[in-house]
């Protein structure tokens, strides 16, 4: 659903993105803990370049604040995420705005470069950048985790999830090979990974438990207590030592290959990207938003009949 550019709750700009909202992101500490919370509810949080700046800008708040040992990423309303925004009116892919890595701008670019110069930025740049904060982080994850929201559940280093939670990756029904932080095989068994993308099928909370990508898995109602029940064990550990553990865990996790396997992967989602464009002119092969989520609801239909 969209919402007129009449409505007096969408701000225009320049760019043509018609934002609901000036406050994609935010940010509150208490106790130690910085609550970062996706604010785009009527959306499903689905996630444009104003929230992935915001999310950085939050996240460089937290880490220069001495007070915050655990940072928890949550989603204000139904769903954790719904993935990246490709039909919303606040979509903003044609927005240049401050960089914060060192790619140049992408919204002049033509062919290839304008996707692979913006999503080296903004997705594979970024979620790089979250995955190596220097204190421990936790997704709160309630309802879908789609897609882009998979990228930014997964650069966390704890996950607890509701019940009713599921993650899905359905992009490869565009012909791209999963989405830019391709973490699928490190978060999941080879095998397991290849299912997930293949199939697109959503992944129920409880078998996300059991394979080992979801640390725990509490009824809705209790999960904003959990979550923060265990950031605040966390919580008391010294900064240096949290900082430290997480810097040789994840460099166990690159000598593994995964930072040299996310690079070709990344290749080959822009292979896809301007594969699409050649054929049809589009480089999502033709999907937005809502032809998606009515995929989706016709696959979930035939798995159940």
């Amino acid at each position: 659903m969209t919402a007129p550019i009449s409505d007096p709750h969408f701000v225009s700009r320049p760019d043509g993105a018609v934002y609901e909202t000036d406050e994609p992101v935010t940010y509150s500490v208490a106790d130690g803990i910085a609550s970062v919370t996706m604010n785009r509810p009527s959306f499903n949080n689905a996630q444009n370049s104003q929230m992935t700046y915001a999310l950085d800008s939050a996240f460089r708040r937290a880490v220069d604040d001495d007070a915050v040992k655990v940072i928890v990423l949550r989603g204000e309303g139904r769903h954790f995420s719904a993935g990246h925004d490709i039909g919303t009116p606040g979509r903003d892919i044609n927005k240049p705005f401050e960089r914060t890595q060192l790619w140049w701008d992408h919204s002049n670019k033509p062919g290839g470069e304008f996707l692979y110069a913006r999503e080296q930025e903004v997705y594979l740049g970024m979620c790089r950048r979250w995955r190596e904060l220097p204190k421990p982080t936790i997704a709160m994850v309630q309802g879908a985790c789609v897609a882009g929201g998979l990228m930014l559940a997964w650069v966390c280093d704890l996950i607890v999830a509701s019940d009713d939670a599921f993650f899905q990756d359905p992009v490869v029904r565009m012909g791209i090979p999963g989405v830019e932080y391709f973490a699928h095989p490190y978060e999941l068994n080879p095998r397991i990974a290849k299912e997930f993308l293949f199939t697109g099928e959503r992944m129920g909370a409880e078998r996300a438990f059991q394979l080992g990508m979801v640390n725990r898995v509490v009824p809705r109602d209790a999960l904003e207590s959990a979550t923060y029940a265990l950031a605040a064990r966390i919580a008391s550990q010294p900064r240096m030592g949290l900082a430290l553990t997480k810097q040789a865990i994840n460099h166990v996790e690159d000598l593994q290959g995964k930072r040299s396997a996310m690079d070709a992967a990344f290749a080959w989602h822009h292979f896809a990207h301007a594969h699409n464009e050649l054929l049809s002119g589009d480089r999502l092969g033709g999907f937005d938003g809502r032809a998606m989520a009515e995929a989706n609801k016709r696959a979930e239909a035939g798995e159940q009949a």
